[in-house]
């Protein structure tokens, strides 16, 4: 039987394939020939990757006619093209450069990848990815550098707990929290020149008063100037990038005041608190257009199993391979945190980690959380409605449940179905 296929066959006209380097870049245009209709003609040039240079590449693609410019994602250096070209009023395409990879055997050259990319993207057979719009892309760089200034205090910190150590200090032993209340003051003191185990000891605050002892004896090392030199920078590198975090919050805080209303919609979501649901705006914007459906977001964040069949068997593990790593680690950190909660999104992890592993657990709640931000941004109406954590119970383990949804058992596996993605 055969099926309509959805297929565009129709040609863009009139388009242009960059090959971008860092400082100069290959364009291949190519335009209908008047004089010989259904002829093609073609153009290749090479322009540095100067701001003068550029936007004598935007008039002379003006003066063609171009309408769409494609260019692969190579490093960093596509971006000052991307945002002058767009800001030109072409249509730019950035694609992945695993789709247009040349025909194997054939040489290869800048000008030679100009070509192949725009006889490619003039026949459509390449997706764009992803680029979202300037304000998104600002609130995107505050986010991103916000985890990088955390990681960098993430491996003072460990410089610092390595180095007391090394002094025989075992103050991290005893303390949850080195860098808490108490134990900075600790290690201010000891950096002062305090080198007696009970005077440290007296400095812990709250709780942590009831572990003098404790703290007596990790207190009591080998802790030398040299030491305290190298501490002091330790702590002073980390109270700098602590006080830059800070900035950047009010600075994230501001960019995302235009999307305030669908930051507070996600707040809804079990685990999401304030910096996660800005990194979630920052990474996917709040136009769900660019996303059919949910199944396709969860496709392209790599949060859904990769499908591989060959000769009508189905190979490889089904892993979902690599997406966006800065989505990844806001949705694992949601998942671990609804993990905690009596929620329909808790109980859901609980019940996949006893029976397949933590890891699949993180991502099949992550999947869902995905699910119900889709759903969330797509209606500007919708409100997220947790299920409750004994939605599985209710409809798998009582006699009710026969009654409800049917003897046969189609009514639960509905059930299971619609809660399988999330609860909105």
């Amino acid at each position: 039987m055969l099926e309509q296929a959805q297929d565009e066959e129709e040609i863009i006209t009139h388009v242009a394939g960059l090959d971008i380097g860092k400082a100069s870049l290959v364009c291949c245009a190519r335009v209908p020939d008047e004089a010989r209709p259904g002829r093609r003609l073609q153009e290749v040039r090479t322009y540095a990757t100067m701001t003068r240079s550029l936007i004598g590449l935007a008039d002379r693609l003006t003066v063609l006619g171009v309408t769409r410019v494609v260019m692969e994602a190579t490093s960093d250096y596509w971006k000052p093209v991307f945002y002058l070209l767009e800001a030109h009023g072409f249509e730019v395409w950035l694609v992945n450069a695993r789709d247009v990879k040349h025909l194997p055997g054939r040489p290869k050259t800048d000008k030679l990848d100009a070509v192949w990319l725009c006889k490619v993207a003039e026949r459509q057979m390449i997706r764009s990815s992803f680029v979202p719009p300037s304000p998104i892309r600002m609130l995107r760089d505050l986010t991103r550098y916000r985890v990088d200034l955390i990681a960098e205090a993430g491996a003072e910190r460990n410089r610092a707990e390595k180095l007391l150590e090394d002094a025989q200090i075992k103050l991290s032993v005893v303390v949850s929290d080195l860098f808490g209340t108490s134990g900075r003051a600790m290690m201010a003191a000891l950096i002062a020149g305090q080198r007696d185990p009970h005077t440290l000891a007296e400095l812990a605050r709250s709780s942590l008063r009831r572990k003098i002892p404790a703290l007596q004896e990790a207190l009591t090392g080998h802790f030398t100037d040299h030491h305290a030199f190298l501490l002091g920078k330790m702590i002073a590198r980390v109270e700098a990038i602590e006080a830059d975090i800070r900035d950047v919050d009010s600075r994230i805080e501001a960019q995302l005041a235009p999307f305030a209303p669908a930051a507070a919609r996600l707040l809804e979501i079990p685990g999401v608190g304030p910096a996660a649901a800005a990194a979630i705006i920052a990474e996917i914007g709040v136009d769900m257009t660019r996303f059919p459906s949910s199944a396709h977001l969860a496709g392209w964040a790599k949060f859904a199993p990769g499908v591989k069949e060959s000769a009508g068997r189905r190979k490889g593990n089904g892993s979902t391979g690599h997406g966006n790593r800065y989505l990844a680690r806001v949705l694992g950190q949601i998942a671990v945190s609804a993990a905690r909660t009596s929620t329909f999104l808790g109980e859901r992890y609980r019940r996949i980690a006893r029976r397949r592993g933590a890891k699949r657990a993180i991502v099949a709640v992550g999947r869902s959380v995905l699910t119900i931000i889709w759903h969330l941004l797509s209606n500007p109406e919708a409100r997220f409605h947790d299920l409750g954590a004994d939605f599985y119970l209710s409809r798998t383990d009582t006699e009710d449940s026969a009654a409800e949804f049917g003897s046969g058992g189609e009514g639960v596996i509905e059930a299971l179905e619609v809660a399988g993605p999330g609860c909105w």
